[in-house]
């Protein structure tokens, strides 16, 4: 039996289903919310007659649209219309559903890829999503963490699992003397460019460091 990487043993651990064509169902930890692409997947789940699965694992905050400064109008004081009309349908739904949110003026509200490793919802063996790009940062505290789709969205809600394919892993080693310091993440920045240039999809970056710098690299 060969070793595994800590994605290998994240996936294995969430895996409840796959097919023969690689296409998976991962049991999903934990789902982050934010007003942008939440919407239109409640209301998926209001035509449907369907309920979230597991309310206690979601956690909701708006934060793509709300201001920088003063907030003591509320919500009523954001300018923008469609902004405005974005967080107060994320108050309503999850006041609906029962999904517990930081709200705009909730001293815990923030950034979600904040705020979900801040108030402790982002922990190591997870998984984790959110209708964001940016989920993968999450990364960094050694959960499996994706950005989904608004559908996924509703899906995750509708059934606690994530439809997905998992990637591959290649090994790379840079073998050598630092000439100095250099940040673990440096090396992954140079890692990406490198392989990006070789019209490679880097989708899942980690390293580990040791007498030289071992990265490992997962892509499709």
């Amino acid at each position: 039996m060969t070793g595994k990487t800590l994605y290998d043993k994240l996936w294995d651990d969430h895996l409840v289903s796959e097919n023969t064509d690689g296409s998976a169902l991962l049991y999903i930890d934990r789902h982050l919310l934010h007003e942008v692409t939440s919407p239109q997947a409640f209301e998926g789940l209001r035509l449907a007659g369907r309920k979230p699965w597991r309310i206690d694992t979601n956690l909701a905050t708006p934060d793509h649209n709300v201001q920088t400064t003063d907030r003591s109008g509320g919500v009523d004081s954001i300018v923008d219309p469609i902004s405005r009309i974005q967080v107060k349908t994320l108050d309503e739904n999850c006041d609906s559903f029962g999904i517990t949110e930081f709200k705009m003026n909730d001293p815990r509200q923030g950034i979600v890829h904040v705020v979900g490793p801040e108030q402790g919802a982002t922990l190591p063996g997870m998984t984790v999503v959110c209708g964001d790009s940016h989920t993968a940062t999450h990364g960094a505290f050694a959960a499996l963490a994706h950005g989904i789709g608004t559908s996924e969205v509703e899906h995750v809600l509708a059934t606690q699992c994530l439809i997905a394919k998992k990637m591959k892993n290649m090994l790379v080693r840079v073998n050598g003397t630092l000439v100095r310091v250099s940040p673990p993440r440096m090396w992954c920045y140079i890692l990406s460019a490198l392989l990006v240039r070789q019209g490679v999809q880097v989708t899942r970056l980690s390293l580990g460091v040791r007498r030289f710098v071992v990265s490992q690299w997962k892509g499709v």
